[in-house]
Formats: C-alpha cells, structure tokens, sequence
C-alpha cells in the first residue's frame, strides 16, 4: 500500500469517528414558567405533579434548600411562609409546545437528531468540520435569546460519554467549583487530552453515568467502583459476566466505542396506559364510567399515533393506600376484543365491560385507569368469517382520523364519547390543577398581555 492510500484509509477511518451532542433544557419545566413570568426568577420555584401531589421539577434555588425530587407537597408546603418557595401545577401543553420550538433550534446543531424526551436531545455530528464547541455556544445562545430557555450541551464520542459531558457542562454552571469553570455550559470530552477526560470521570460519581440506576449503583459501590473513571476502566466482558450486557455496553460506551446510535422514529411500544388519580374521591360506578372512558379514549388515540392496533384491554380501580381508615380496594381485569382495533367506541367499550365487572359499592375510589395489551401493527389483520351481528366498520378509520384531527386543532377533548360526560373540566374526577398557569402559546385566552 503506497503512502497516499494510507493517507486515504486513515481519512476515511478519521471521518467515520462519532460524534455526539446532547441539549438539554436546564430545570425544563420552570424554565417554561419563568419564560412568561420572569418575576419567578431567582425565586426557589417548584412544578407538581398531577393532582398537585408532589415535585417534578425544581429551581436551583429550591434544590439549595433541600427539597428533593418527588417530595410530597404537604412535606415542603411550610417552605412558602419561611423561605418564598412557588409552587405551581404542571402545565403540559405549555411544556410540550416550548419543547417542540427547543428542538427545533437544537436541531441546527447536527444533521441527525433524536429527541430522546420533552426536554433532552441527542444530534449527530459525525463528519461535521470546524469548532463544535464554539457552533455549540452559538445554537445555545440561540436557543437562550430566541425562546428564552437556559440549556446545557455536552459533546462525546458515543452517547454515554455526551450524556456524562451534559452532565458536567450543567453542574459547573450550577455549583461552582465542582468542575473547572471553562466546562460550564458546553463540555466537549472530544477535546481533551486523555489525562484530562480521566480527572473529570475520577471527580463524578458512578451514580451518574447513564443508564447506572439506583440498584447497580449501589452493588457497583460495593464492589470498590466509585466513580464514572473506576467503571470505565473494567474488563467489559468481566462487566457482562458479572451483571449485564446492558453494564457492558455502557462500559464499552464510556471507552469510546460506539454501541448505541441514534433512533431516527421511537419503537413502538408494547404496552399504552393512561391512569390517572382523582382529584376527589368516587363513590358512584357513573362517575367512574366518565373517567374510564377518557381514559379509554386517550389510550386509543395514542395508539392511533404509532398506527397500531390493540387485542386486548385491561381497566383497573383502587382506593387510596395512604387513607387508611378507609375500606381498601383494588381489582383490574382484562376483556379480550373480537378484533383488534384502535377506534376510542371499541376499546372504551370494552373497558367499560372491566369496570363493571370490577366495581363494588361502597368505597372511596381514588384512582383508575385503561391498559391497551396485545399490541401490533394495523396493517396486520386476522381475516374472518363476517357474521350478521358482528359486521366491521368500514368508515370507522375516516371518523377517528375526524376525531382526532378536530382535537388536534382545536384542543383535546373538543369532541368527545358521550359516555365521558358533559362537565368538561368540572367533573367530579378531574384532576386538582390550583396552581396551573395559563396556556401562554396554546390557547387564545392564555395569551400573555402586554402593557406599555
């Protein structure tokens, strides 16, 4: 081989190297609510979950005051008298509509992307020439000026190691001194000498490598592993003997091999649900029927969504554990459809048939919800013999197409089964929304008003 085919085949080996980056919106879900209510800022400011149960997103200035995720609302209530803490009900439909504007930004960066959550998103690099960390400032400073929601951006060879940049690139910025200042904001790991990658996997904890959950964390710190540079470090065959192929790949990840590339389209899932827990408490099977048929039908859109269809149907109805001075109950049962389908009458239907079959006078239910099981895709049929009382729809696809595109353009819920009542959002079963902002970029009525 002559020294200019060399040359050639190492190129060619240069310009296959991977490259990934990750965005990732900082606090999302305060970010959104400070976008419109910029009094909230330097405030220690939490969003709730449904039924304003419990913390799903913090400010920075409310984790500095100990508040942990998922901490019930009534353990830090006290923290509004002492300390200003606001605590606001989450608002999806803003979140949702700001991601897709962040994404759309973050989506300049690379020439692949894939948008891993509401606020996270991995982009493809590879192949791509001049300064990414520099192009990298620029998309954020983009992002922060256009949109107005602060992110942080980490570069790596692999997925794993982008996502550990992330990591490094928020923290320097939230706790000065964790990590040297210049890795605030944007971290890119393939810059670094190797010495100097090593010193930021030795300063970050094990527990925070994607992928390590809480369970492997604590059977790797047994194990002496303490740290993202004492996991890199291990034989990944020993790694896949002792725990899991799943451990190896992340340790193979963390050495620079690229084991996990980018999903351009989710898989489709196994299983949909949609539950949810009461704002007050059910007696009566007709409240419940509402609710079940909501949920029903939300399950059935979803699955129109992945264009699937569901063979069975599971429906579930419990009481509160954490009453217990009052009677417990739970029961769930699965009803098995003629044919598989996604049209919302069928399905909820059929979830319909489980409740009834399920419920019983006489306790306080406080949450139910619609399991679609069995699934596949639509275009996967069983022929039959039609028989006369049993005859398939054949407009049924068009009116759910209808269906949905109504809601889609005019918000959900706008046409609805009947049998999920008439009440809208006053419905005895509706979730506890007290604290939610208004829908700033999805409803008309929301809109922001500005005075000169």
């Amino acid at each position: 081989m002559g020294c200019g085919d060399r040359v050639h085949q190492a190129v060619q080996s240069l310009s296959r190297t991977t490259m990934y980056a990750l965005v990732d919106g900082n606090n999302f879900y305060v970010s959104c609510e400070r976008v419109f209510r910029p009094s909230l800022n330097n405030r220690p400011v939490v969003v709730l979950s449904n039924n304003d149960g419990c913390a799903i997103a913090r400010s920075n200035e409310a984790k500095a005051l100990g508040i942990k995720m998922g901490a019930p609302w009534f353990q830090i209530r006290h923290f509004e008298e002492s300390d200003g803490l606001v605590a606001l009900s989450a608002n999806f439909a803003l979140y949702g509509d700001m991601s897709d504007r962040m994404m759309s930004l973050a989506a300049g960066l690379g020439h692949r992307q894939e948008v891993y959550s509401i606020d996270e998103s991995f982009l493809d690099l590879t192949g791509i020439s001049g300064d990414m960390t520099l192009r990298s400032r620029k998309i954020r400073h983009r992002i922060l000026n256009w949109i107005g929601i602060a992110c942080g951006i980490g570069i790596g060879p692999t997925k794993t190691l982008a996502k550990l940049a992330n990591h490094i690139a928020k923290t320097a910025e939230r706790k000065p001194g964790s990590y040297p200042d210049h890795y605030a904001q944007v971290c890119n790991l393939c810059n670094l000498e190797p010495t100097e990658r090593d010193a930021l996997m030795l300063a970050t904890e094990v527990g925070e490598v994607w992928g390590v959950g809480r369970r492997i964390g604590a059977q790797l710190k047994e194990a002496g592993i303490h740290t993202v540079l004492d996991l890199a470090r291990l034989d990944p065959v020993m790694v896949k003997r002792r725990w899991s192929v799943v451990l190896e790949r992340t340790v193979r990840e963390l050495q620079g091999t690229d084991c996990i590339g980018l999903e351009h389209e989710p898989p489709a899932k196994q299983e949909i649900a949609c539950t949810r827990s009461f704002g007050h408490a059910v007696l009566e099977l007709s409240v419940l029927q509402e609710a079940v048929t909501e949920f029903a039908s939300q399950a059935a859109q979803k699955l129109r969504l992945q264009n699937g269809h569901a063979g069975q149907v599971l429906t579930f109805i419990r009481t509160s554990p954490f009453r217990t001075q009052d009677l417990q109950y739970s029961r769930s049962t699965v009803v098995p459809l003629r044919r598989s389908t996604n049209d919302s009458r069928d399905i909820s239907q059929a979830a319909l048939l489980g409740l009834q079959a399920i419920f019983r006078p006489g306790y306080r239910y406080a949450k139910a919800g619609v399991m679609l099981l069995d699934l596949r895709p639509a275009n996967l049929i069983q022929q039959e013999l039609a028989l006369e009382d049993d005859v398939a729809d054949p407009g049924g696809s068009r009116l759910m197409q209808a269906l949905d595109a109504v809601n889609q353009r005019f918000g959900r819920g706008t046409v609805a089964l009947a049998s999920a009542g008439l009440a809208g959002e006053q419905r005895q079963w509706t979730m506890k929304q007290e604290r939610r902002t208004p829908g700033y970029t999805t409803d008309w009525d929301g809109l922001a008003l500005v005075r000169a």
